[in-house]
């Protein structure tokens, strides 16, 4: 009985130690602006729930994000491109943001809706993404940065908010691999 107590009370002090450390981490970038994103990103690492998809994100050899604005400054356009070997897949999409939350337009194939959290890293976002689809329910987290090398620090932190959300270690992509450029080449 007192082995159980001094069990519970542990808890309770280390769940209040860690909730506001999470509280912080899982609360959204703010003052961020459509300004803020433009420009070429590199995923550095993610997570993902749905373990096929985090099955398929490990096939890829890089991702590059880019960013741009259209005319209206809360509409953006989001290539994705990933590499498999010496292959480029581009994808496009547009951005609706709202302050740090954002919602894909992918038509009527699935619900694709993130915020862009917390960081410390003056060049990185971390993204999450909720995707939900007939076939999936999963929450996503990608860290990106204008670097493809970051700090022991930066990557704890992100880490720390895998913790948060209950995600799995991180796939982290090879720094050392070539990106793909944002332009499909002829």
């Amino acid at each position: 009985m007192f082995a159980t107590c001094i069990l519970l009370l542990s808890l309770i002090s280390l769940s209040r130690a860690v909730f506001p450390v999470c509280e912080k981490l899982v609360g959204p970038k703010l003052d961020l602006t459509s300004e803020d994103l433009n420009g070429t990103w590199a995923f550095v690492a993610g997570s993902l729930k749905h373990a096929p998809a985090m099955e398929a994100l490990k096939q890829r050899d890089s991702i590059t994000a880019f960013f741009s604005n259209n005319s209206d400054t809360s509409t953006l356009s989001y290539t994705q491109v990933n590499r498999f070997g010496d292959q480029c897949q581009h994808l496009l999409y547009n951005i609706t943001l709202k302050g740090s939350s954002f919602t894909f337009d992918v038509g009527n194939r699935f619900s694709l809706v993130g915020t862009f959290l917390y960081t410390t890293c003056p060049d990185c976002l971390v993204m999450q993404w909720v995707v939900k689809s007939s076939r999936r329910l999963s929450v996503d987290l990608y860290l990106l940065s204008k670097r493809r090398i970051l700090t022991q620090s930066e990557l704890r932190e992100f880490n720390a908010q895998l913790r948060c959300y209950q995600l799995p270690p991180p796939v982290q992509m090879n720094p050392f691999k070539e990106l793909c450029p944002e332009e499909q080449e002829n």
